[in-house]
């Protein structure tokens, strides 16, 4: 049987940039994408897992994949992982772009890397030397030592200014013709709607093993060593959503990243930034699933984040991870499972809790159906006589309850103004205020009635006027 999903950005020319540690790669991909994405940092294996970004030049779209340094030694950690995905960009790119510091010349590792590249026929390498902020340093462009390296004519460009970049994408552009000619015909297919989603968590509860099981491949580097993910990841999935005998196609995108600790355990200026990261990462998705270790007990981190998600007003899945690893993984504890963390995250009752194994993959496939679920929950728009009616049964069945004051409260009428998430005004009589549990009635009866499924739901009452 064929896969629902598959990744989508295979399909756009691809273009990777590879070298060793602090050439500028991250600069130049953040230059090429015109987006602040990657972390910028002189520490070496800043840059651990491929990042991945679009392009945009000439009306042309093509995939940009920004590799960890490479220093063929032991003194980085996760060096092994990085040479494997570094290689497997070369591998998927079509076209390869291998960056060198112009103002520190050659070195042993470029010339390491070298062989490799030198072995790759079928498609074109082109020789970039990053920092030529000065015609002095492109001056030095023509001594021998650059051409040693046996991969042509070096192209000089700084990724800072900008200086050449556009001279760069006209080539690229050029090189890539007969990929785009093949992609089209995938990327043309039509999705129905197209919405991101986002991974958060504390460090080492499996987000990375859940994000490669979602997406089929190790796409992201997985270890036991807290904050191994620095970098939000994004791929983008097709996904075909069936209806009986009618079926949809979505495009999500699903978005990895660094675990979110307490400030006083944030060890410099680097995880500060990935952190911040994450952050905008969930500011920017649709919906967000919220991973927790289902091996451990709730911690105040979990708690806290918890409490981000609720400010944030997103859709969310919470996912217990690690459920393979439980000593009791019966139904009477399932149920216990999902009672304890409906108590802990009272704000969230409105989540789905998925009992999941980003290692064994275990229910990974109820994923996707949830989120369409919650996809579709957050353009609902319901009609004001719709609503007028709900709210003439809902004060028939319990009539408002009184907060502050002596007045008995009186609703005087209900819209929607908003929704992805749903926002409610409901128009309360003059000198009268509702209690806030009569509130959290209405949410749950909406909820219920016009199935808002994983999404939080926003009242706001205006008093009328006398």
């Amino acid at each position: 049987m064929e896969k629902p999903f598959t990744q989508l950005k295979k399909s756009l020319p691809t273009v990777a940039l590879v070298g060793r540690v602090n050439v500028g790669k991250s600069t130049l991909f953040n230059r090429l994408i015109e987006e602040n994405k990657a972390i910028i940092s002189d520490i070496p294996g800043t840059t651990r897992t491929n990042n991945e970004g679009l392009i945009i030049w000439r009306g042309e779209n093509m995939r940009l994949i920004d590799t960890g340094g490479l220093t063929f030694t032991d003194d980085i950690p996760f060096e092994e992982e990085i040479l494997a995905q570094s290689l497997s960009a070369m591998k998927t790119a079509d076209v390869i772009l291998f960056i060198v510091d112009a103002q520190t010349g050659i070195l042993p590792q470029e010339l390491e890397l070298a062989k490799r590249l030198r072995k790759i026929k079928h498609k074109p390498v082109l020789l970039i030397a990053n920092k030529c902020d000065s015609r002095r340093y492109e001056r030095n462009l023509t001594d021998q030592e650059w051409y040693s390296l046996g991969l042509g004519e070096p192209f000089p460009l700084s990724a800072t200014s900008g200086r050449n970049t556009g001279d760069l994408l006209d080539i690229i552009v050029d090189l890539t013709k007969d990929a785009r000619k093949k992609a089209r015909a995938e990327i043309a297919t039509p999705a129905h709607d197209a919405f991101s989603v986002a991974f958060i968590g504390k460090p080492n509860v499996g987000k990375s093993s859940l994000f490669n099981k979602i997406i089929g491949e190790e796409k992201v580097i997985v270890s036991d060593i807290p904050h191994t993910t620095r970098e939000p990841h994004d791929t983008q999935m097709r996904y075909t959503h069936e209806m009986g005998e009618e079926s949809q196609q979505y495009h999500i995108t699903f978005v990895d990243t660094a675990g979110i600790r307490r400030k006083a355990h944030v060890g410099g200026k680097l995880e500060r930034e990935s952190i911040f990261k994450s952050i905008d990462a969930v500011d920017h998705s649709d919906i967000v699933l919220f991973v927790i270790d289902g091996t451990e007990e709730l911690s105040s981190q979990d708690m806290q984040l918890g409490g981000l998600l609720e400010r944030h007003a997103k859709s969310v899945l919470v996912l217990v991870n690690k459920w393979d690893l439980a000593e009791d993984n019966s139904d009477t504890k399932r149920n216990d499972v999902i009672k304890m963390m409906k108590a802990h995250f009272p704000h969230l009752d409105f989540a789905p809790i998925l009992l999941v194994s980003g290692k064994t993959g275990y229910a990974v496939h109820k994923i996707f159906p949830e989120l369409i679920h919650a996809w579709q929950a957050r353009q609902i728009n319901i009609p004001v006589k719709a609503l007028e009616a709900f709210l003439a049964k809902a004060m028939k069945i319990h009539a408002p309850a009184r907060g502050k004051g002596t007045r008995h409260p009186k609703l005087m009428g209900i819209r929607q103004i908003g929704n992805a998430p749903p926002v409610f005004e409901i128009f309360v009589k003059y000198r009268t205020s509702v209690h806030r549990s009569y509130l959290n009635f209405l949410e749950n009866r909406l909820r219920e009635q016009f199935d808002f499924f994983a999404v939080p739901i926003i009242i706001k009452l205006t008093k009328m006027k006398r």
